[in-house]
């Protein structure tokens, strides 16, 4: 009677765990379709335009002229980017830092609260508040640094939550044999907790990145756009590639919109490559450890 009730429960969850799997692919199927859709339309339509001139030229004056490329695009948007991981990335695992190890502080709770709050705040609220504070009232004007301090803004909350979920997956053991020791805290944190953690944190970061280099609301009233290369910090107008998306998506010229389609596969190729670099460098990381 036991071994039938045995074999009778162990058929049932045989069929659970099968009917558990199909819903799962299924919402995985659900997941990838819209993403592989817009990654297939974004080839087939910009493909035919990103070619070496499009990737080492700038846009002609005229919208209608055909030719060109988003070079003062490419040169923009690396370098807001690469500014705002400079000043969002040590901000943001500090911080996660902070609130994971030391949960028992007055100040964890006020900064988590602020954290999620600004993971929704719409972008176009960063933009008006870095116009308002930087553009106009300390005089900056328009140009890459505003533009940068925008994104990194956007990108703060997101590496500090990644970052934070991430250090909360690291085992209390780990750190428990290292203070055991003789490791200070900080001593643990650095070369214990962090290099554990270092691919979940790279990847949260590389999620960071990509939300920043697709912003372009802010960007309009900080970077204000520019049809010419420019390398200054400050003092000149800026663009990147979101912005000349933007704006040759929106024109009736079809040489302006078959520039917007390449420098849209562009930027998605861009984002690709550095995430697909970042697990490189996370995987050696991972390997010498071990």
């Amino acid at each position: 009677m036991f071994a039938n009730a045995a074999v009778n429960n162990a058929g049932s969850r045989r069929r659970r765990d099968r009917i558990a799997k199909v819903v799962l692919f299924l919402a995985v199927l659900l997941a990838v379709i819209p993403l592989a859709l817009i990654f297939v339309v974004t080839i087939a339509n910009g493909i035919g335009s990103l070619n070496i001139e499009f990737l080492t030229t700038t846009q002609p004056l005229s919208f209608r002229q055909e030719g060109g490329g988003f070079l003062h695009g490419l040169v923009g948007t690396a370098m807001m980017v690469g500014i705002a991981i400079l000043i969002s990335v040590p901000l943001g695992i500090a911080t996660a830092v902070f609130v994971t190890e030391y949960p028992d502080s007055f100040l964890t709770r006020p900064v988590r609260f602020f954290t999620d709050v600004m993971t929704g705040v719409p972008s176009i609220f960063v933009g008006l508040f870095v116009y308002a504070a930087l553009v106009r009232e300390v005089g900056l004007g328009f140009g890459t640094l505003p533009g940068a301090i925008a994104i990194a803004i956007l990108m703060l909350p997101i590496v500090v939550r990644s970052a934070e979920e991430i250090l909360r997956l690291v085992p209390a053991d780990i750190r428990n044999a290292s203070t055991a020791l003789g490791a200070r805290r900080w001593q643990t944190t650095l070369f214990v907790v962090l290099p554990a953690a270092s691919s979940g944190l790279i990847t949260g970061v590389m999620l960071a990145v990509a939300r920043g280099a697709g912003e372009t609301a802010p960007l309009i009233l900080t970077a204000f756009g520019t049809a010419y290369l420019t390398t200054s910090l400050v003092g000149e107008a800026q663009t990147a590639l979101p912005l000349l998306i933007f704006e040759g998506a929106r024109l009736p010229f079809e040489a302006a919109q078959q520039r917007a389609w390449a420098g849209a596969l562009e930027l998605v190729a861009l984002v690709l490559l550095l995430t697909v670099a970042a697990r490189l460098i996370s995987g050696r990381n991972r390997a010498r450890g071990h």
